[in-house]
This record gives structure tokens, sequence and C-alpha cells, in this order.
């Protein structure tokens, strides 16, 4: 019998880019616990504000980013519009189904195929920043 997998690395499409100026697109997300679900309702700044939920939720699930090893609800609320949406659907994919793999269907052909949707947010190949700051 297989062990369960409770952690699951992941590319960001953009990445972190922290106060120095440094990219991090690598990271590790573990499995929610139910007290991860419920501690999150006892802050003061979700009870102000609902949607302020997912950012302490990933704040708690993502264990590493890049050469961060302790992902505090700053890093998260820095994180570009993209990768807090790809955060979500990871969290919610590993978390009801126990795996980063979806099932998809080729539009082309109609075959399934598993795609790690970890990989999905991108690959050391593609151009990260495309910032023209000087």
């Amino acid at each position: 019998m297989a062990g369960l997998q409770t952690e699951f690395e992941f590319t960001l499409p953009r990445g972190y880019v922290d106060s120095n100026g440094n990219l991090h697109r690598k990271g590790t997300m573990r499995l929610a616990t139910a007290m991860d679900e419920i501690a999150p309702l006892r802050d003061p700044r979700v009870r102000q504000n609902q949607a302020y939920l997912v950012v302490i939720l990933l704040s708690r699930v993502v264990t590493k980013l890049g050469s961060v090893d302790r992902v505090t609800p700053h890093e998260i609320e820095s994180l570009f519009t993209a990768d807090l949406a790809f955060l979500q659907q990871l969290y919610r994919q590993v978390n009801e189904h126990g795996t980063a793999n979806l099932l998809v269907t080729c539009p082309e052909c109609n075959g399934e195929l598993e795609v790690d949707i970890g990989s999905l947010g991108g690959s050391p190949a593609t151009p990260s920043t495309g910032s023209t700051r000087r």
C-alpha cells in the first residue's frame, strides 16, 4: 500500500517578488487540517473582511516559497492575482482529491490523460517577469 502524499510541489505562473527584488516561483503546499480551516475564522482580519480568509488559509498550508521558509500572510498578500488564483485551485485539487493530478480529455483525439496541475504554473524556461525597470 502506498503512503499518503501530504506535500505537493508547485511552480507559480508569475512568482513572488520579495523586498530585495528576488523572484520566488517554486514552492510546497501541504494538505490542510481541520484546524487550518477553523483557525482563520478567529482572525480579526477575516472577521472584518471574509475575502481575507484565503490569505490566512494559504499562509498556513504553503510551507515553502523559493528561499522563503516561513510563509506568512504578507507573502500571500504580495502575490500577483494569477498566482493567488493558481494556489487556490491547487488547494482545492489536493484537498478534495488528495492529488495534484487532474484527469483531462484531449480536444483533438478525446483521449484521457493525467496532468499534474502543480507544474502548470510555469517552468524554469518560462520568462520570469518581463520587468523593464532600470
